[in-house]
Parts: C-alpha cells; structure tokens; sequence
C-alpha cells in the first residue's frame, strides 16, 4: 500500500508541476474533474432513490461536521481578513496591494528554496 501511495504522490507532483506551466489548461482539466466528480455523485444519488431534500441535510451536516461548510463557500482569505481585521480586495490602495504582492512574492521565494533543500536532503537520503 505504501509503494501504490508513494507512486501516486510521485505522480501527482509531476503532474501539477507540468501543468502549473499552463494555467488555462489546468483550470480546464481540473473543471473537467471536478464537474465529472459532482455529476457522478449527483447520478449516484439519483440511483439510490435519495430525495433531493434529503441530500441537502445530508450534504450540509457531512460538510460541517468535516469543517469545510465556510471554507468552500467564503474562502479562508475572506475569513482570515475578517478576523485579523484587515481590509477587503477592494477597499485597499494599489499601494497596499502591491506591498502585499511584493511580501508573498519573496515569501514564495522562501518556501520554494526550502523545498529545494529538502528535496536534495530526500535525494541524498
């Protein structure tokens, strides 16, 4: 089981770092997935004779027991501001944007040299 889930993150990692190169084929492919993987549920349900109400009650209570409920219809960054207190997309100066571009942009600078690193300590180990 081990080696089956080693090649499959092996994979996936080769697959979005190919695909990261081209943007609108990746939003493509992964719309694709997605709407194949919500049709098939949606056919599913349908099949096992779940009434429609039935499947919202059970659709909210799996998503909020598994605390994904706000996350996907919000966003984290929208429930990040509000608690920090920080200012919407839209209410910040382009000053402000770029300063907080210019911070991500070096903090994934950052995270892309550790990754660097310990991908060469995972190779010599």
């Amino acid at each position: 089981m081990k080696h089956i889930h080693g090649f499959f993150d092996k994979l996936e990692d080769k697959i979005r770092g190919f695909l990261s190169h081209y943007p609108l084929l990746y939003a493509f492919i992964g719309g694709v997935g997605i709407v194949s993987f919500w049709r098939g549920v949606w056919e599913t349900s349908d099949h096992l004779g779940i009434p429609s109400a039935m499947s919202l009650i059970w659709g909210f209570i799996i998503m909020a027991s598994v605390g994904i409920l706000v996350t996907e219809f919000l966003g984290n960054r929208i429930i990040i501001s509000g608690l920090s207190g920080k200012k919407k997309l839209e209410e910040k100066t382009l000053e402000e944007i770029l300063e907080e571009e210019m911070f991500l942009s070096n903090l994934k600078s950052k995270v892309d040299k550790m990754e660097k690193m310990l991908e060469d300590i995972h190779k010599r180990g």
